[in-house]
This record gives structure tokens, C-alpha cells and sequence, in this order.
């Protein structure tokens, strides 16, 4: 492009925000988040360690507390005993509430106004005051409340009595006297309970003794009376019994008479058959002998056998035939024998059978006669001895109960059992160090978190290049990060210049005059980097092409000058009041095509010189002279000369440092720019923070690109021999 004129392209191009989806809104979000804690991380740690630093302190001066504490086995009351009006003992059961209950026994004036008073707590206490003695209440209250701990161990019968104290003895001692204290009151207890129920039982005994006496007396006034005779006064089932006793005897008489029939009959049967058919037929009548049925099968076999032999042509006289015959007699003979063995036995069974039935017939007689006296006895008689026989059974239960109860009575009784005494600590329990500074650190981040988040919430500040588009309704030309210096002595390929090169195109993009020439860079307050962005600027227009001359119009805190190492006495108030020309008062710096006007002296009436006609032809001959003009001006709310100046020149340009001025104060400067006529171009975003803000890394990549080992990776050109090359082509004004 020639120097001197910008391109009038489509703005919209360069400023076109894509839309976002629901799920970039929220990751947005999150990293807003982590981006204020970044940026606020200094207030973050500082409530952190003061918190941290106050809980320190707090538990420096806090007192020394020594914990001691007693493991102790709890039982229920062993109450079974106890004995209700209907003469069932008492069924124990698991209390859910025990240990609460004991807790709550623990914390009784029963059992800590004895530990007191054996400890003498009074008088020590008493002493450690002053002398005022105390009173007992007071020192029960400060036990209760400021040193006595009571806990559980969980899933077990076994409670915790700890004790807090600034005397690691005392803790131990008040802790051990309490568990003490606690279990010879419960042991007490258990022995008035039971000495209670062991005089009920003996009343019981001494009752129910004289229930029988009586009964037993009217049992022997009445048989004395009616002349019974009872054979068994002690059971009430005499004639029960009797005629029990007779049915039995009826049965089994009636079943010796059977089986005597069945051995008759046997007999009988026994008789009428043969010797032979009587072997097959023993075991028809029921009638077994180990002799026949070991024998009967040989003896059977061996007539198989002979009437095969028959049958296959043997004759009478044949060996094998005359050998079997022997064997088959020598069989029979033992049948015959074993036969005759059981008909004596049958008949011997049959008479001890018969003398059997004459004894149970008697047996029966007699009975009988009994059961006929028992039932002659009056029914008055049998009442008294039912009653008699239930107050005997009554006092014998009575007595075995009394008898169990005086062994138990014997027995260590031991409701509370203690299985870990206190002894003295070694090391304080409170305050609790260690908890302390985890909750401090806790409350410290949170607080210091919700510090930064409200402090964020205050700032009204620039932050992100949406707000500045948001706010302010201007194109973001250029981000600059923190720490750019001064780009005069610096090389081309620098990465702080590469900044300034966007600023450069995004100016040439985004100017709407294509004769524009004459700049200004306006800013709110001091100290927001106008002048170091506007010589910068210049000088990498200059680096550009562009034939650039920077004029110093901040007459009250002239800087530019510094820059390039010259004195300011002389310049564009001289030019503007006469006592110089243009040329003298212009200087040459060391940058090429970039030229310098000095500030001056600062006259009478620097408002005055700014807003004049000579201003305004001083600025129509510089047009001619050079391609672009940059009038460096003070702060535009301070003073009226940047107001001047920004009415005067083509374009203007806004500084606005990250997170410094509120956003109404940057409404009124870009008010006070298009109030006086001027022409607001965009918005520089300076001395940017980027490593707090991931979103501005985008706009500062070009300190990755530059780094010597990428420079190192680029390629080289391709050398041509000497006969064939071209020559060099100049650069045009603006490549870069």
C-alpha cells in the first residue's frame, strides 16, 4: 500500500464474536473462576496467613488442658431374682437407654459430691483462688460442665469417663475416684436389691411351711375320723395309679392267654403231620430253628440231586447213587432230630406260659381289691390331700429358689467393672493443635476465596476484551502484555514489537479516512502507559515504511523525550509561538523514517497554544511533510489540552490498563473524546496480566514463535548460483 494511506475494509470482519454453545458458557464460566482467583491470589494469601497466624497465636496463649480417662464395662442390674405374685422369676432384658441412663447417674451430685469431698476439691480449689472458699455447688458446676467427659465405645457394653484438667495428676485422679465412686454405689444398690429379695423369698418359705403343716393335719384328722386307710398319702394319684396298674395287668393277661392258644395250637398241628411234611411246614407255623434251616436246603438238594441221577440212566447200585443216598439219610436224620428238639421246646414254652397266666390272674385279684378300698375313701379326704400334695410342691420350688438365691447372694456382685484406669498425660489434649490449624486453614481458604470473589465483585475495572466491547461499545485494536519496554533499540523480529505490529494493521484496518495521517493516544489518568504505547507505535510504523514524526504535546509532564536520550527546552512551543522553525526544532533520532518534535518549554498559557490557528497550520504543513503524525497528549480528564488535541487530529486512540480505572471513568474519557468532535478509533488493552487469564494467551503467541529455538527451525532459503541470480527487490513502505 503507499505510504501515508490507509484501506477502507469491511470492519465487521475483524470483530465478528462466534457464538457459543451451552457447554463453552460453561467451561467459560469455570475458567472466570480460576481466573479471579489468580488475579486476586495475593488477597487469598493474605487472609489465609492471617487467619492461619491468628489460630497460631490463639493457640499459643490458649491454657493447657491434660486429658485422663477410665475404660469401664457397664452391665445392666442383675434383677433376676426378684420374684412376682404369680411365683415366676424375673426375666432380664437389654436396655437400650443404659448407657445413657448411666451417663446421666455419672453426672448426679450422688456421685460427684463424694469424689469432691474425698479429693477435697474444695480446699484445693479454694486455694488456687485466693483463699474464698468455695462453694460445693460451684465446684460440682465447674466439674460438670468445664472438666467431666462422658463417651461410648461404640458397638460394645464399655463407656469412657475422661476428665479435663490443667494438673495432669488431678485429671487422673478425679477420673479414677469418679469410676470408684460409680461402682460402690451401683454394688450397693445390687446388695439392697437382693438382701430385699432374699427376705421376700424367706417370708415366702415361712408362709407356704405353714400352708403344708395345716393341710397335713386336717389329712390326718380326716383319715383318723373315717377310718381310711391310704397306702401312699404323699401322691394324690393313688387310685390313679391302681387302676393304671390293673389295665396293665388286664393286657398283659390277656396277652399270655394268647399267645398260650397260639403254642396249643401249634402243637396240635405239630402233631397230625408227618416227619417230612413237618420239616416244610415249620416255617408256616411261625416256628424257626437254626438246625432245619441249615439242613433243610442240603437234604433238599440232595433228593434233586438223586432223582436227576434216576432220571440220566443210573442204576440202582451205582457209587455216586449209593454216596448221595447215604448223605440224604444222614440229613434226614438230623431233621428228625431237630424237629423232635422243637416239639420239646414248643411244650416247655407252653407250660411256663400257663404258670405265667395263673400269676397275672392273681396279680389282677389283688388289684382289684385295691382299687375297691381307694374308692370307699370320702371325697373330703382326697380334696385336703390335693391341696396338701400342690402347697408341698409349692414350698419344696420355694425352698430350692431361697436355697440358688443365699449361694448367689455369696457371690462378688460387680455391675460396673473397670478395665483401664487413668493415669497422668505427658502430653496436653488441649487445645487441639492440630485440629485447630486444619480448621483454620479451611476457614482461611474460604474466607480468603470469598474475599477475592467479592473484592472481584466490587471491581468495576476493565478485564477482558468483552467488557471493553461491552462497556464501550469499541473495537479492541491490541493487546499489550505487562513489562513491554521500549522498542527503539530493539530488533525487528523482537516479541515484545509483535504487539504493536497488530496495533499497527489493526489501525490501517480500521480507520474509516483513507487520507488520515495525524493520531493521538488518549488515556483517563496518568500512569496507564499512553506515551510508552504511542512512541512504540510510531516506531514500528517507522520500521514499517512509514515516514513518522512524533510530536510532544504533553506540555505539562513532557516524556517522550526520554525515549530517545534529548533535551526537550527546544521545541513545538517554540514553533507555535514563533521563536523557531519547523526545522530547527524537529530532530532526527536514531530510528530510520522516524522523526522527533520536542515538547518545549512549557509557556504561560498552555491551553492557549494548543488550541490556535498556528496549532491547526502547524498540523496542515506536517501533513504535507510526513505519512503519519502522532501528537503524544496528557491525561483527558486531568486537564483540557488531550481534549484539544483529540479535536484537532484525524484519530484517536484510547489506553485503558487492565484492571486499574473503573468502567464509568473510561465512559467520560470516551465521552470527552466524542464530545469535542473527535474521531474514537478502538481501545488498546495495556499492561495485561496474561499468565492470570488463559483468554489474552491467544492475542500474545508470538512470544512462543520467537523464541530462539523456533527461529532456529526455520527454513533457509535455498542459495542460486552467482551467474543466475536475481536482484534484491526492494521493500515496499508497510511490508514487514
Amino acid at each position: 500500500m503507499p505510504p501515508g494511506r490507509f484501506p477502507v475494509p469491511d470492519v465487521s470482519v475483524f470483530h465478528t464474536i462466534p457464538d457459543m454453545n451451552d457447554s463453552s458458557e460453561v467451561s467459560l464460566h469455570f475458567l472466570d473462576y480460576w481466573r479471579v482467583i489468580r488475579v486476586r491470589w495475593a488477597i487469598l494469601v493474605i487472609t489465609f496467613l492471617l487467619v492461619l497466624v491468628t489460630a497460631g497465636v490463639t493457640c499459643f496463649f490458649l491454657p493447657r488442658q491434660y486429658y485422663s480417662h477410665v475404660i469401664m464395662e457397664v452391665k445392666a442390674d442383675n434383677n433376676q431374682f426378684q420374684v412376682f405374685d404369680n411365683g415366676t422369676p424375673y426375666q432380664p432384658y437389654r436396655d437400650p437407654n443404659l448407657q445413657a441412663t448411666q451417663f446421666r447417674i455419672i453426672q448426679s451430685k450422688e456421685i460427684l459430691y463424694p469424689v469432691i469431698n474425698e479429693l477435697k476439691l474444695v480446699e484445693t480449689w479454694s486455694s488456687q483462688e485466693g483463699g474464698n472458699i468455695l462453694p460445693k455447688e460451684e465446684v460440682y458446676s465447674r466439674l460438670l460442665r468445664g472438666m467431666l467427659k462422658l463417651d461410648t465405645v461404640r458397638n460394645t457394653d464399655l463407656i469412657e469417663i475422661g476428665v479435663y484438667s490443667g494438673d495432669r495428676v488431678e485429671a487422673a485422679n478425679i477420673a479414677n475416684m469418679i469410676s470408684v465412686v460409680y461402682r460402690k454405689v451401683r454394688q450397693d444398690d445390687q446388695m439392697q436389691i437382693r438382701d430385699a429379695a432374699l427376705a421376700q423369698l424367706r417370708e415366702e418359705v415361712a408362709t407356704q411351711r405353714k400352708a403344708v403343716e395345716a393341710a397335713q393335719a386336717e389329712m390326718a384328722r380326716i383319715r383318723a375320723k373315717q377310718g381310711i386307710v391310704d397306702p401312699n398319702p404323699e401322691s394324690i394319684d393313688t387310685q390313679t395309679t391302681t387302676q393304671q396298674v390293673l389295665s396293665d395287668d388286664e393286657k398283659q393277661f390277656n396277652d399270655t392267654k394268647t399267645r398260650s392258644a397260639e403254642m396249643k395250637a401249634q402243637i396240635e398241628q405239630i402233631s397230625k403231620l408227618k416227619e417230612e411234611e413237618l420239616m416244610t411246614a415249620l416255617t408256616s407255623l411261625n416256628l424257626q430253628d437254626p438246625t432245619i434251616s441249615k439242613v433243610l436246603p442240603l437234604y433238599q438238594d440232595a433228593s434233586s440231586e438223586e432223582a436227576r441221577l434216576l432220571n440220566g440212566g443210573l442204576g440202582e447200585n451205582h457209587p455216586r447213587l449209593k454216596s448221595l443216598r447215604a448223605q440224604k439219610a444222614v440229613f434226614s436224620k438230623q431233621l428228625t432230630d431237630a424237629v423232635a428238639a422243637v416239639r420239646a421246646s414248643l411244650t416247655i414254652r407252653l407250660n411256663v406260659n400257663e404258670a405265667n397266666l395263673a400269676s397275672l390272674r392273681e396279680k389282677m385279684d389283688a388289684n382289684k381289691k385295691s382299687l375297691n378300698e381307694t374308692a370307699n375313701q370320702s371325697q373330703d379326704y382326697i380334696n385336703v390331700k390335693s391341696d396338701y400334695i400342690k402347697a408341698k410342691r409349692v414350698l419344696e420350688q420355694s425352698e430350692t429358689r431361697l436355697s440358688t438365691q443365699s449361694v448367689q447372694l455369696k457371690m462378688t456382685v460387680i455391675p460396673a467393672n473397670i478395665w483401664e484406669k487413668a493415669e497422668p498425660a505427658i502430653y496436653p489434649s488441649k487445645p487441639d493443635v492440630l485440629m485447630i490449624m486444619g480448621v483454620a486453614i479451611f476457614i482461611g481458604l474460604f474466607f480468603g476465596v470469598v474475599l477475592a470473589f467479592f473484592i472481584e465483585y466490587l471491581d468495576t475495572s476493565v478485564k477482558t476484551l468483552d467488557d471493553v466491547e461491552r462497556y464501550l461499545g469499541l473495537p479492541v485494536l491490541a493487546v499489550i502484555p505487562k513489562n513491554i519496554s521500549s522498542l527503539i533499540k530493539l530488533q525487528n523480529d523482537a516479541p515484545d514489537a509483535e504487539a504493536y505490529r497488530i496495533l499497527r494493521t489493526n489501525v490501517e484496518f480500521n480507520s474509516k479516512n483513507p487520507n488520515a495521517k495525524t493520531l493521538t493516544i488518549v488515556s483517563g489518568g496518568p500512569g496507564e502507559g499512553k506515551s510508552t504505547t504511542l512512541n512504540n507505535l510510531a516506531v514500528t510504523c517507522a520500521k514499517g515504511g512509514y515516514n513518522v514524526l512524533i510530536v510532544d504535546a504533553d506540555l505539562r509532564r513532557p516524556s517522550q523525550h526520554t525515549f530517545f536520550d534529548v533535551d526537550y527546552e527546544v521545541g513545538l512551543t517554540d514553533v507555535l509561538t514563533g521563536a523557531r522553525s519547523i526545522d530547527q526544532c524537529i530532530l532526527k533520532t536514531g530510528v530510520p523514517n522516524l522523526s522527533f518534535l520536542p515538547s518545549g518549554n512549557l509557556p504561560d498559557d498552555a491551553i492557549g497554544i494548543l488550541n490556535s490557528q498556528a496549532m491547526i497550520d502547524l498540523i496542515s504543513v506536517l501533513r504535507t511533510r510526513y505519512d503519519l503524525i502522532f501528537f503524544d497528549s496528557p491525561p483527558i480528564l486531568g486537564v483540557s489540552d488531550a481534549s484539544v488535541l483529540a479535536s484537532e487530529v484525524d484519530m484517536a486512540i484510547m489506553v485503558v490498563q487492565y484492571r486499574r480505572f473503573p468502567r464509568a471513568m473510561l465512559q467520560r474519557v470516551k465521552s470527552a473524546v466524542e464530545n469535542v468532535g473527535g474521531h474514537l478509533l478502538g481501545i488498546v488493552l495495556n499492561n495485561v496480566e496474561t499468565k492470570h487469564d488463559s483468554g489474552y494467551q491467544y492475542y500474545t503467541q508470538y512470544y512462543d514463535y520467537y523464541t530462539p529455538d523456533a527461529e532456529r527451525r526455520k527454513r533457509k532459503p535455498a542459495k542460486k548460483p552467482a551467474e543466475t541470480a536475481a536482484a534484491p527487490v526492494p521493500q515496499k513502505p508497510g511490508d514487514y
